[in-house]
């Protein structure tokens, strides 16, 4: 059995107690002539995910259904013939009433997904498949108990900023708690509000922005199957909003997820899929990263002529590149970041010379800590690989000194990574350097 998340949410949002639900289901069952004597224990075991027998699970949702003054469905409250239906198969309210119950029991750390496992195959291909295809929301407004402003959307717009900055300053795993508390406490009443369609589009805009730097938080910390969760909800909230670009930008973070993973056709398969639905709405920012990580999905496939390609396609892209023109979802393409992505892709080819000099230009740009940190692992990565360990321990005791602080597991590879090319490399200052590292890892995660 898995736990309901859902009806443990609506429970939660109806105010109601365990034994205040046993209660109010017995008198619903008397006026049925059920004699029923539920108590604060079943319902506890409900929420573990039992399923009541008979015609309880009807009454369980016309009891929440009544103190919500909405209808509550079976499915809504993880009742149904399968207890979780898939996500696109759910309407737009539904589906907000879902991933509201999965933001509250990530925060209690009882998800009853595996956080740690993505779903693959059809489980992972419909949602983008259902964003890019018809039908569309022709009207997301909502009557619910708080009203809804302008000044709601602009809170969600400052938080993704905080959270995104604590991201890049401490790590996705120090800032991964934090995001998912604000979108179960702050971020779902708003949704359940009262709004217009054009106020609600803006709303689920600001959302799907916020839910995908959770995402990202997930990926720093391992979590794949919360990062792919939340993507997928990002994506439906995006095509709620009627935001193409946002769309494409949240998908751009599941090509990244589907690289890490290894599954490389997989990843074109989904950039090509934002580049087509998105069209002219893809910043040419956006265009940048999409190409470039393309590249490096064809290069590990072994395919050099469609890698270079899509490296002069990411370098074109680049150039039209405006400061002041992007939103702010795509302000992680920093001048730089398309050479990294390049070089990986050229080191995957075997080109290491083209590799380095994408990798030095890099380096030599100007970035936040912890995009720098990556820079220089590929920058060490290519010298380690040129057969040229001196030159890579700068840069190696750079990346120790950079990440002190970050909570990170990504970057916590990338230096686990160097410190063991260093020490096979045979370098006089390897064993110097690695200590440095090892007092970056020190403190358990």
């Amino acid at each position: 059995m898995q736990p309901n998340a859902l009806l443990d949410a609506l429970l939660a949002e109806a105010g109601m107690s365990h034994a205040g639900l046993a209660a109010h289901v017995n008198q619903a069952g008397r006026g049925l002539g059920l004699a029923l004597r539920y108590e604060h224990t079943a319902v506890s075991r409900w929420l573990k995910g039992q399923r009541p027998r008979g015609q309880v699970p009807v009454l369980i949702c016309e009891v929440l259904g009544g103190r919500l003054r909405r209808p509550v469905t079976l499915d809504d409250a993880g009742l149904g013939a399968t207890g979780r239906p898939a996500p696109h198969a759910t309407p737009l309210n539904g589906f907000v009433d879902r991933a509201a119950a999965l933001w509250r029991s990530d925060e209690q750390g009882r998800s009853p997904l595996r956080p740690d496992e993505a779903v693959t195959g059809t489980s992972a291909v419909m949602p983008v498949w259902e964003w890019e295809n018809p039908p569309e929301d022709c009207d997301v407004s909502r009557d619910g108990p708080l009203r809804i402003g302008p000044e709601h959307v602009e809170v969600l717009r400052a938080a993704r900023a905080h959270y995104e900055l604590m991201y890049r300053r401490a790590g996705g795993m120090a800032t991964r708690a934090r995001i998912v508390r604000f979108l179960g406490n702050e971020t779902a009443p708003m949704l359940r509000g009262s709004y217009p369609d054009a106020l609600g589009r803006q709303l689920h805009r600001a959302t799907g922005s916020l839910v995908a730097v959770a995402g990202i938080c997930a990926y720093d910390s391992d979590a794949h199957g919360a990062a792919q969760r939340y993507f997928h909800q990002a994506l439906r909230m995006a095509k709620a909003s009627g935001d193409r670009g946002l769309g494409a930008y949240v998908i751009a973070l599941l090509v990244n997820q589907s690289l890490y993973l290894g599954d490389h056709r997989q990843a074109v398969a989904f950039a090509e899929a934002a580049l087509r639905a998105a069209g002219r709405h893809t910043t040419p920012a956006l265009a940048a990263d999409l190409h470039a990580m393309q590249a490096k999905a064809y290069a590990r496939l072994g395919d050099g002529a469609a890698a270079l390609a899509c490296i002069r396609q990411a370098e074109a892209d680049a150039e039209r590149i405006r400061p002041g023109t992007e939103p702010a979802e795509t302000g992680y393409v920093q001048p730089g970041l398309v050479n990294v992505q390049v070089a990986e892709a050229l080191l995957a080819l075997g080109d290491l010379e083209a590799a380095h000099t994408q990798a030095e230009a890099a380096v030599g740009t100007p970035a936040h800590d912890r995009g720098r940190v990556h820079r220089l692992a590929i920058l060490c990565e290519v010298q380690l690989r040129q057969g040229e360990p001196d030159r890579a321990v700068p840069a190696a005791v750079e990346m120790a000194e950079r990440a002190q602080g970050m909570e990170s597991q990504r970057l916590r590879d990338r230096l686990r990574a160097v410190r063991e090319r260093l020490l096979t490399s045979g370098c006089a200052s390897a064993e110097e350097t690695a200590r440095l590292i090892d007092g970056a890892l020190r403190v358990p995660l």
